[in-house]
């Protein structure tokens, strides 16, 4: 009686552990698209990857710890957290107990739209010079945005918010992107390579065939590749691919042929680089999109029509 009471008592702290590990991905519709989670992790630890948009998040619950810009951070309950678009970061708990959060995706894009609207376009896209930020009355409108466009159905109310939100976002917290890098002789070249990778992420080509695209020996490529972007060409190669992946994904195509149109090897291979990338499955993730696809084609706002 003793140990079926202890093996139930063990199965409920399974489950409590278990039921920690929680990502509900949604698509607002506002600027054309904007990629939002709300997350719990307790044992998730995040490989070294990047997204196409910038990550902005506060930190909920416990705390996180991660690598970005050259070194790492740590973000406690109720900071921000800013990654920049294509800028390689990871992540994992800094407490026993997990940490919680929401953030939201925008791209370079839609940015780079705000402030040509503002009349400044010659800004282009921001750049966050701190990886975690302490500012309350900006984490709290970032919740404020969070949970507006979980709740309301308003466009004018929805809209509103994710313009005053990035707009603040901008003002308090960024500078021009081209302020903070110097470039290598080299660069024109590496960007050539990051360009055909992010255009034909499913293409099997060699390390050879992509240095002589650049007219780089192969290994000054990967060091200056690496140093450039922060992850060396085949690693890129990988990010590149499970961000086609995530775009099929929504546009509801099966996941084996996904997998194999974005160049892996088979759906298990898919499975482990998004999972690590993404902290869901990509199963997981295609659930999360089930039933929203019709009802954002139905929604486009006035100023793209």
């Amino acid at each position: 009686m003793a140990q079926t009471a202890l093996k139930a008592d063990k199965q409920d702290s399974a489950k409590q552990r278990n039921s920690i590990e929680k990502a509900d991905f949604t698509l607002a519709q506002e600027l054309g698209g904007i990629e939002l989670l709300d997350a719990s992790y307790q044992k998730q630890n995040f490989s070294r990857h990047s997204h196409e948009g910038y990550t902005v998040g506060v930190i909920e619950t416990g705390a996180q710890k991660f690598f970005r810009t050259g070194s790492n951070h740590l973000a406690p309950q109720n900071s921000i957290i800013l990654v920049n678009a294509d800028e390689v970061h990871n992540g994992c708990s800094a407490t026993d107990n997990g940490w919680s959060y929401r953030a939201m995706y925008p791209l370079p894009e839609q940015f780079s739209s705000i402030n040509q609207e503002l009349g400044l376009s010659s800004k282009g896209a921001p750049y966050f010079p701190e990886a975690v930020v302490h500012d309350k009355s900006m984490a709290d409108m970032l919740r404020m945005t969070f949970q507006t466009l979980k709740e309301s159905d308003n466009r004018l109310l929805r809209e509103s918010v994710v313009y005053a939100t990035m707009i603040k976002l901008m003002a308090r917290h960024s500078k021009h992107k081209g302020e903070q890098q110097t470039q290598t002789l080299a660069q024109p070249q590496l960007a050539l390579v990051k360009q055909f990778l992010d255009d034909h992420p499913g293409a099997d080509i060699s390390l050879e065939e992509l240095a002589l695209l650049a007219g780089l020996s192969p290994f000054y490529l990967i060091k200056q590749f690496q140093h450039t972007f922060g992850l060396p060409p085949h690693a890129y190669q990988i990010q590149a691919r499970v961000r086609l992946a995530k775009k099929q994904i929504r546009n509801g195509n099966k996941l084996l042929d996904v997998a194999l149109a974005c160049g892996f090897h088979d759906q298990s291979h898919l499975n482990r680089h998004f999972k690590r990338t993404m902290g869901v499955t990509p199963g997981q993730y295609a659930k999360e999109f089930t039933g929203m696809r019709k009802s954002a084609s139905l929604y486009k706002p006035a100023y793209l029509s």
